[in-house]
């Protein structure tokens, strides 16, 4: 647990570090589009995740794990080498091969740790323990300040080199395996049509929504959906399983789902870009604040975070559903937003609403896997997961640039050097966007049917935990040592 907890502490802080490099990062290559170093990031996360999810149900969940950590390091040396803005999106597009690391090790402990044990050590693991999230706003000041942005990228390189062999000799790997043909043609069109999805929405307020380069992307992204829409259909094992996706508690786990971490990735992008604008600029806002100054202003947000995931961890290890945990992180995010559309003129009211927003956070992501794993069957856990993980992606992405495409046209104060900077009603209806986009969620979380399908094994026999719907294990392809 301690292994997989430092991954997923890896994980969580990258999107901390690179937000609060994000004005240094415009500022040297002077440029407005800076919104895609998060975007990259997480469009390869939302094209890889159905496909790895089901290569590591074929080949074994610790060694898809390990790949893709490796693989994110390369990402992180290329961006830390980058010559140029385009580069340095490169290397952050191969870094989004950490993405499918989140369900791959929430699913992981479910396979290998006993059941009475799964909800507790999930939402360690998954809000973290503070193992790295209480010191890294430290760490980041001290790199930035110190060392200039690319030393945020260079530590992500030594870090995930590091992990790829912690995790090779600290985590057992799943006996579970599930025997299947990989379903190269489905991969290649769901692929294909997010990306072409996802590029149309974030090129389109750049390129004009009816020039043909949008239209392209789109209509061709959609051609794609809805050919590997009629592919899964035909074929005996296909990358997801409609049937399962459409089911009304599958369909609004992954929306809501969606919601938590597109609202959580637009607030960490937010805060950073408002609180370190220069004073001088008289915008109402803006503290001018360096690197390591923001870095102890973040310090009891990612203290909330922590103490959130571990009390609704603890609650739902003693029976509280997922769902009510899920209602109420929303419901918390949805004040942590108002608050700071509100009042986001002090830095005392900033951090104090920022904490709020932090403690609905890890309540949230304490939530989400529970939920995955207490409502989807054993054997299609995977792929709902994935599929959460491309919701997480277009949700993040289409988000964070949709409300920055607002801002950079309807409320650009100034701008220096390249680098644009907002006004103060743009930052307030960028949070009420946020604010509105979580209860939406809230909503999608209240109409989650009140029990799942599939319950956690109370702990006596197998250390695994079974799906109570029935169907035979034949039917199903799956597959473990230890079964007969």
């Amino acid at each position: 647990m301690i292994a997989i907890t430092l991954l997923l502490e890896v994980f969580s802080i990258s999107y901390m570090m690179v937000a609060t490099a994000l004005p240094a990062i415009s500022a040297h290559f002077r440029t407005s589009d800076i919104a895609w170093t998060v975007t990259a990031f997480g469009l390869t996360g939302a094209v890889i995740s159905p496909l790895v999810a089901k290569l590591a149900l074929m080949y074994g969940k610790r060694l898809i794990l390990t790949i893709c950590v490796g693989i994110s390091s390369v990402g992180a040396l290329i961006s830390a080498l980058a010559p140029n803005f385009g580069i340095l999106l490169a290397g952050r597009a191969i870094f989004g091969f950490l993405v499918p690391c989140l369900f791959l090790s929430y699913l992981l402990i479910r396979d290998v740790f006993p059941p009475r044990t799964v909800p507790l050590a999930i939402s360690i693991v998954t809000s973290g323990m503070g193992l790295i999230a209480i010191p890294a706003p430290f760490l980041t000041g001290w790199l930035l300040d110190g060392f200039g942005f690319r030393s945020v990228f260079w530590f992500f390189f030594v870090i995930t080199i590091v992990l790829v062999g912690v995790i090779r000799f600290m985590v057992d790997e799943s006996t579970v395996r599930v025997r299947s043909r990989l379903d190269i043609v489905g991969a290649t069109l769901l692929g294909g049509g997010v990306a072409g999805v996802l590029i149309a929405i974030s090129f389109g307020p750049k390129w004009g929504w009816t020039a043909t380069g949008t239209a392209l992307f789109l209509l061709g992204g959609l051609a794609l959906l809805g050919a590997w829409g009629l592919s899964a259909k035909r074929i005996r094992d296909p990358l997801i399983d409609l049937a399962v996706l459409i089911r009304r508690s599958v369909l609004l786990t992954v929306t809501s789902s969606g919601i938590v971490y597109g609202i959580s990735g637009l607030f960490g992008t937010l805060l950073p870009t408002m609180v370190m604008v220069p004073i001088a600029f008289d915008l109402g806002y803006g503290w001018g604040l360096s690197a390591e100054e923001f870095a102890l202003r973040q310090l009891p947000i990612a203290a909330a975070i922590v103490v959130g995931g571990v009390v609704v961890g603890v609650l739902m290890s003693r029976r509280m559903p997922p769902r009510v945990a899920l209602i109420a992180g929303l419901s918390v995010s949805v004040v942590g937003f108002t608050l700071m559309a509100i009042a986001h003129g002090n830095i005392v009211t900033v951090v104090l609403a920022a904490t709020v927003m932090g403690f609905g956070e890890g309540m949230a992501y304490s939530a989400v896997p529970n939920l995955i794993v207490t409502t989807v069957e054993v054997e299609h856990q995977a792929e709902t997961a994935s599929i959460v993980s491309v919701a997480k992606g277009i949700f993040s992405a289409t988000l964070a640039l949709v409300v920055f495409t607002v801002l950079n046209n309807s409320f650009v104060a100034t701008t220096v050097e390249g680098a644009p900077f907002y006004s103060y009603r743009g930052f307030t209806t960028a949070f009420a966007v946020g604010a509105g986009v979580a209860a939406i969620g809230l909503v999608l979380a209240l109409a989650l049917p009140r029990r799942g399908s599939v319950v956690v094994d109370s702990g006596v026999g197998d250390d695994r935990p079974q799906a109570t719907e029935s169907a035979a294990v034949e039917d199903l392809h799956v597959w473990s040592p230890t079964s007969r």
